[in-house]
This record gives structure tokens, sequence and C-alpha cells, in this order.
């Protein structure tokens, strides 16, 4: 068992056991020596088949193993009364239907005034049947994370044969050398099972290659790769997280980073659960973290909750969740994730992970992400993976609206070449350069927020600036106590504002409070005329101190949008019975009637609540 799962009981080690020699195995080499892909990097497993230890289809087949043995449901269902269901099955995974928990949790154990409650109603769990695959039962409303679960719910869709797709599922995806599909299987499977699975694949690559791949030409080679479900792969089932009943349930493109990653010799494995997307039915996070002790839950209509693997009763934290419990938890090498405002840097903190979230447009969106808030983001267990990885997938694209690299500006040294050894610490590598601390992001609102500000300010300081040498300086905000220890930006954030905003986005100081007055009025000034944009860009009126990064975040989440980009991205993609969201919601299931209901609304009124991420 790998140090990084935690909170997993001995039976379920021991059960686990033999599942654990079999992915082993699969990783022998002729010469006896054994490679396992726990804790593996890409340099790590290309070694490995340079030497002759492994194959890459062995690669594959043990993070299989891994997935069949750890990849299951880890919540159970918050229920009125705690009374067990009836067995029910999921999902084809590694093989096999997962099995969902009988045992439910009394709401009362987790909430106990529960009976005395007047608040907005939530949703109690419950068990639903699936609008994609009507065989397939789902897990709906409130749950709680399982303890010692020994199970992460990290991927919800694994790249194999008869697996991969609702659409073309079991003999619906035979191989062409099995012969012909049956009779009923839809016309589109034809065409879609001479796509390798990813164990086909990695045969394909041990074939043509051997134990000598060109790494200048395939860098990604045999790296195998999971990818949230905001993002598409060619051969495998894509839905941002819904449980959405499309035609075809596959798109007929990869998104870029994706494609690109495949042209560089990666596995495309899995697709990670992810927080369920899409439309104007307000699908974010259950937000019960004050009653309910697994937090805010960010889960997947299709996929589930997944679990911290240091605490399986714990969120991962962020609608990348599953990417970052698949690498925490050594069930693909690394992972593509999204980020609007969190979702990238939540799971990687909360999960050990590293997270390089590059500058929006140094590698590519796709799928249903593709949009001005959203950029793509990396999930590994080591900085230097990382920046493989964006090296991989760094470049221009002048069809890609949101390119933020030129040609001229692309680094002419790999990222990857200024990753700093261990041994060169001593040398203080980041001396001469300024970091800045940005403290609007480190407020305690809790005390759970008390423990991680003051960790993350103490590593700061103690990697950052005491071993590495760098100068740091510190934001200030009102919520955090100045550092003394600690320099302040001379340039703060709120100079920026005064800048940007009257320039760029003057409405943005007609923004009314609840109680209809102007949220960011400021004495002696009419915050709504051109002569305070203009007298404010020029530092000569006050700047709401209503207004920081905090306000800045919210408000990209609070102000009306419109359904243009999903209908875009749904209208490209072509499906035959999923043309647009007037199409979607009748297709699909929805978290609660409430978000229902909106989801039905804006069909009639054409209007988009992004509350989503």
């Amino acid at each position: 068992m790998t140090r990084r799962i935690l909170g997993f009981s001995a039976i379920s080690l021991m059960t686990l056991a033999s599942l654990l020699d079999t992915a082993a195995s699969l990783a022998q080499s002729a010469s006896g020596r054994q490679f396992h892909v726990e804790e593996a990097s890409i340099t790590d497993i290309q070694s490995a088949i340079g030497s002759g230890q492994t194959s890459c289809k062995q690669i594959v087949q043990a993070y299989i193993a891994r997935a069949k043995a750890y990849n299951g449901v880890c919540t159970a269902l918050v229920t009125k009364d705690g009374a067990p269901i009836p067995p029910a099955a999921g999902m084809v995974r590694a093989g096999s239907p997962i099995q969902y928990p009988t045992k439910t949790v009394p709401v009362s154990s987790v909430f106990p005034d529960y009976d005395q409650y007047t608040g907005t109603p939530f949703e109690l769990g419950h068990m639903g049947t699936s609008v994609s695959d009507p065989s397939v039962q789902l897990q709906f409303g409130l749950r709680a994370g399982i303890p010692d679960a020994g199970q992460l719910d990290a991927l919800e869709t694994l790249n194999i044969r008869g697996e991969r797709s609702i659409t073309c599922k079991g003999d619906f995806d035979r191989a062409l050398a099995d012969g012909p599909l049956p009779a009923g299987a839809p016309a589109v499977c034809e065409e879609f099972r001479k796509m390798p699975d990813a164990l086909e694949r990695a045969a394909e690559l041990d074939k043509q290659y051997g134990r000598d791949p060109d790494l200048n030409k395939l860098p990604m080679y045999c790296s195998v790769i999971s990818l949230k479900d905001w993002y598409d792969a060619k051969d495998m089932r894509a839905t941002s997280g819904n449980d959405v009943n499309f035609a075809m349930d596959v798109p007929k493109v990869d998104s870029p980073d994706i494609a690109m990653l495949r042209s560089k010799g990666a596995i495309i494995y899995a697709v990670a659960t992810a927080e369920s997307v899409g439309g104007p039915s307000a699908q974010g996070a259950t937000k019960v973290s004050k009653v309910f002790p697994l937090g805010d839950l960010q889960y997947s209509h299709w996929g589930g909750q997944p679990c911290n693997p240091y605490d399986t009763a714990r969120v991962p934290r962020g609608t990348s969740n599953g990417s970052g419990v698949s690498v925490a938890a050594n069930l693909a090498t690394c992972s593509i994730c999204e980020q609007s405002s969190a979702s990238c840097k939540g799971p990687a903190s909360r999960n050990n992970v590293v997270n390089l979230l590059p500058t929006k447009g140094v590698h590519m969106d796709g799928g249903f992400s593709k949009n001005a808030g959203d950029r793509a983001g990396i999930h590994c267990r080591s900085v230097k993976d990382a920046a493989l990885v964006v090296d991989a997938v760094k470049g221009f694209e002048p069809e890609d609206e949101y390119t933020a690299i030129p040609k001229d500006l692309i680094p002419k040294r790999p990222y990857a070449s200024f990753v700093v050894p261990d041994a060169a610490v001593k040398d203080m590598p980041l001396k001469g350069m300024r970091v800045g601390i940005v403290r609007e992001f480190m407020v305690k609102h809790t005390k759970n927020d008390v423990a991680i500000s003051d960790q993350l300010d103490k590593e700061i300081k103690t990697v950052l600036r005491d071993k590495l040498g760098a100068e740091i300086v510190e934001s200030i905000d009102p919520l955090y106590p100045d550092d003394p220890s600690v320099p302040n930006m001379t340039y703060t954030f709120q100079d920026a504002f005064a800048e940007i905003l009257p320039h760029e986005v003057p409405e943005y100081f007609f923004t009314k409070s609840k109680t209809g007055e102007l949220a960011f009025a400021v004495p002696g000034w009419d915050v709504t005329t051109s002569d305070y944009d203009v007298a404010l860009e020029m530092h000569k009126a006050p700047l709401s101190d209503k207004i920081n990064l905090r306000t800045i975040a919210e408000a990209r989440f609070a102000n009306p949008g419109n359904l243009a980009n999903m209908n875009k991205y749904l209208a490209e993609r072509g499906d035959a019975r999923v043309k647009d969201w007037a199409s979607w919601v009748p297709n699909a299931t929805f978290k609660t009637e409430e978000a229902q209901l909106r989801a039905e609304k804006a069909v009639r009124c054409r209007i988009h609540d992004p509350g989503m991420d």
C-alpha cells in the first residue's frame, strides 16, 4: 500500500492485497526485477521500459489493477432514518459493475437538529436510475464519506473496451478481430470500435518502439493520463459529469491538450470524476458545510463523489477533485484539471499533489470548458513531471481565441530544464526573485482557514525565503494581520483595480446591494459618473474598501451570462439527439427539483445563471 493512501482499514488492505500483488506482477520483467507504478514518475516509467523491467502495456495493466482495487464508491447516503437500502449496482469499472453500500447514515447523526431545521431545503440521499443507461443506479442527494472506505471514486470512466462508452458498451464495442457487431448495435459504434483502448494503444507502442522510444519526439511516452470530465477525449464518454443521454456519448474529437498529449506518446487512460457542469441549473457545490461533516459536496451526477485519500470521510475539494485524487492515489501518472476559481488548486492542496496552472493560452482548453473564465491545469506528483507535461502541450494555436503565447515568447529552453535539483538548494536558486503573497485569499473565516493559512505562511517563508532565497512581499488585507517580517507590496491590487475597473468595466460601480444601494459607493463621489471613473483611474478619487480580490472573484460568478458557450460546444459536437440546451434538458437528470425547474425556465426564457464551479 502506498504511503499516500491513508485512512484505509486493515480489513480493506487484506482483502485488496491480492489485487495489489497482481498489479506488481504485471510490471515484472523477465529478469525478475519488479517495477511498481506507485509513486512512479514519467521518467521512472520510461527508464523502466528502456531497461526491460516492464512494458507500456504492463504499466497500463498495473494502473487498471489499482483502479479495480481502489476506484469504488466511498460515500453512503444520508437518509431520514438511516435504514438500509437494497443492493444496487452502478456502471462497469475495471471489468465489473461498482456496488453501492446498503448502509445509510441517519441525518440526525450529522445534523442533530434536523427536526427543527427551517432553512433552505436540501435533498436527502436516495438512489435513482440513470437516464443514460437504465441498468445503472446512481447516488443522488446528501451523502457522507465512509471512514476507512478503502475506495476513492476518482475515475468515472476507464479507457477499456466495452466500458469506455455507454452508447457502445459491452459487445457493441467489440474489437474488429472479434467479428461483426451484434444485432441492435447503434450505427455509430462501427466506427468507434476501430479506435484502440488504452491497453491496445500501449501494445501498439510496445510493438512499434519496444525498449527504445524516441523521447525527443514522444516525451510523454507511456505516461498514463486522466482528464477532468470537462474536457473531451475521442475514445471515452464525455458528459461534463452529467447523466445525459447523448445519442453518442463519445465526442468526435479530442480537446486540444488531450490531442497534443496523445500525439506525444501519452496513454489517454481515464476520465476523472468531476463536479457536474453545464447550463443554467444551479449545479454548483451542495452548500451544507455548516451541518455536514463531508463539507461542500462537489459531485458528478454520473461518476459520484470522490473522497480524500488521506481521510475518506473528507472531501478532496474542488470540481477537479477526481483529477487530484487520481494522481494522489497513484491511479494515474498525471491528470489534466480545470480551474475557474480554485478547482485545480484546491484538490492539489488537499491531496498532496503538485498543481501547475499556466496562464490561459499556454496550453489550449476545449470541451465544455472552452470559455474565457476557465483554464487548463496539470496535476502530477512532482514539479518535474508537471513541467514535462506543460512542455509537451505548450504552443501557439492561431485558431484558438484564447492563445496567450505568441511564438516568439515561447521559451527556447523547456520549462522542465528550470527544475532545480535538491542538491542545488544550498545555492539559493531563487535569490534575486521577488514573490508576492496574496493575503486576500488567506483570511481566516473559520478554524480550518486558520490552520491552512498558518501552514501556508510558514512554508512560504521557510521554503521560498529561507531555503531558496526569494525575496517575499505581501498584499494588504484588513482581514489578515499585517506581517511585520514581510515587506508590503508598493503597488497593490487596489491600485490595479483603480486603474483597470473604470477603464474596462465602469459598469461594475453600478452594482447594487440587496437593499438597493450602490454596493461600492464612496463619500463625496457619484461612482456612476465618468468624472469618478477618470479621477479614480488617475488615483485622485478613492476606491471603495469593499472592493478586493475576493469581491472581484465573487462577481465573476454573480453576473448573468448566456448559453452561447454551451450551445456552441454542443453544435460543434454534432450529436444527433442533444444539440443544444433545449434538447439537453429533457435528456438529462438534475441534482434537485429546483435545478431542473431552473433549467426548464432557461429553455423558455433563454437566460443563463452561471452558478457553477
